[in-house]
């Protein structure tokens, strides 16, 4: 790692940087956005192997964080464990998670003339080009967090995803890291074929978190080895759990970390998934246990991601919901606490998925039926109201479901109905959540 560039390659990577950088401090300047971006699209124009100059002046290695649910969060975890030991860190912690959002963050670190000086690179990458970025960038170490059914109208199917994602991994050299989630069969399947020299896993083992029932949004109940039907012992959300083949060789890989023994960093079980991850990737980077448990309770949140506001004296948590798994496991710290006030907010636009039907995945009836106040709001607020009617099943159980259209009257009318002594819970799509955070703090996030 950290190569030295040749000079002509130099020259473009600095006018690139510079061109770059000057948008950066236009757009910014302006009010225009964050620039997260627009940068490594001008820059890009001028040096096509942007991505992979800048990635191999990276000292230690650039690590990727891929998956459909967590990358955020897992992401800044590690992060602020690597930073805990005093290492330098170029991160793309505004969630810009596309090739020219990975430039952009790794430029961000750079002075005028393109020197990259950082220990590691934590890259979030969205799981469809997660294939194309691997050759340029010759990563370090990738945690596979989950894949899961997420934007239909752009991806697909998890194991068209996970089969790119198994023939890009295999061109990589053998001391390349692989972290991957033992409790998502696609995942773990993945991992058990490559031919790296270390490969880690990380789950869960608490069988008191079992669900009652697998669940409406499930991807990967069958075999990823031979398609029989997969014997589950538990499932903790989704497809994720303990299971084994009765049909094939195909069983769980054993975790390297006893969950038992790690707090989580955040609300919800979805939330030790992202603890263990990073943990298990940390350790494998060479960090001491103890500082990765001393970073645990001093961890702040992304925004939207359980985060928390104090607004007009009333706490607000923002719990980002932008997909069937994700939603389901907001709706669990929601009916798990005795709050009775919630905001759902649904938006359609190109960064939500433009296909809504999702929604009919999701276990609203538990969110429904335990009764309270629900605010509907959002680009698509009548198609989850409707969703949400057509989940009472009893006409009794004094759930008052109130839509407004407009999102400011909406966040006013739900913290109306919240008690002093209780939390508003929002759960909003990643456009929602933008537009919610806008509305409490007054600052535009881009």
């Amino acid at each position: 790692m950290g190569n030295k560039i040749q000079f002509i390659d130099r020259l473009r990577l600095g006018l690139a940087v510079s061109a770059a950088k000057s948008v950066t401090f236009m757009v910014r300047s302006l009010g225009l956005g964050a620039a997260s971006v627009l940068p490594g699209s001008i820059a890009r124009r001028i040096e096509p192997r942007l991505l992979q100059l800048l990635s191999q002046q990276v000292q230690n290695g650039v690590i990727l964080v891929a998956g459909t649910n967590g990358k955020t969060t897992t992401s800044l975890f590690l992060r602020e464990i690597l930073e805990r030991k005093g290492y330098r860190v170029a991160h793309n912690s505004t969630g810009a998670n596309l090739e020219n959002g990975l430039m952009t963050a790794l430029m961000e670190s750079t002075n005028l003339v393109g020197t990259l000086d950082v220990d590691y690179a934590i890259l979030e990458v969205d799981e469809n080009i997660l294939p194309r970025v691997l050759a340029p960038i010759q990563p370090k170490l990738i945690l596979a967090l989950n894949l899961f059914r997420d934007q239909l109208d752009r991806y697909g199917e998890v194991d068209t995803i996970s089969k790119r994602w198994e023939r890009a991994i295999a061109t990589l050299p053998p001391e390349t890291i692989i972290v991957a989630n033992a409790d998502d069969p696609t995942i773990c399947h993945l991992g058990q074929q490559l031919s790296q020299q270390r490969i880690s896993f990380f789950g869960l083992n608490e069988p008191e978190q079992y669900l009652e029932a697998i669940p409406h949004a499930v991807d990967s109940i069958y075999c990823p080895k031979c398609g029989h039907a997969l014997d589950y012992k538990g499932v903790y959300l989704s497809h994720m759990g303990e299971y084994t083949c009765p049909s094939c060789s195909f069983t769980r890989s054993k975790p390297t970390l006893d969950s038992r023994e790690w707090p989580q960093i955040l609300v919800g079980l979805y939330n030790k998934y992202n603890t263990l991850a990073a943990a298990t990737a940390a350790i494998e980077l060479g960090i001491d246990r103890a500082t990765v448990r001393d970073t645990i309770p001093h961890f702040q949140p992304a925004f939207g991601r359980a985060e928390e506001l104090k607004i007009n004296g009333k706490q607000v948590r923002i719990l980002l919901s932008k997909n069937p798994v994700g939603t389901n496991e907001t709706i669990r710290v929601v009916t798990q606490s005795h709050n009775q006030t919630t905001l759902l907010v649904l938006n359609d636009r190109i960064q939500d998925g433009e296909d809504v039907s999702w929604i009919w995945d999701v276990d609203t009836e538990k969110l429904v039926q335990r009764g309270g106040t629900l605010v509907v709001s959002g680009d698509r607020a009548y198609d989850l109201a409707l969703r949400l009617f057509y989940s009472d099943s009893k006409p009794d159980n004094n759930c008052n479901l109130i839509v407004e259209e407009d999102l400011r009257q909406a966040i006013h009318t739900a913290l109306e109905h919240t008690p002093d002594n209780e939390t508003l819970h929002i759960l909003p799509t990643y456009t929602a959540m933008l537009d919610v955070r806008e509305v409490l703090t007054g600052k535009k996030i881009r």
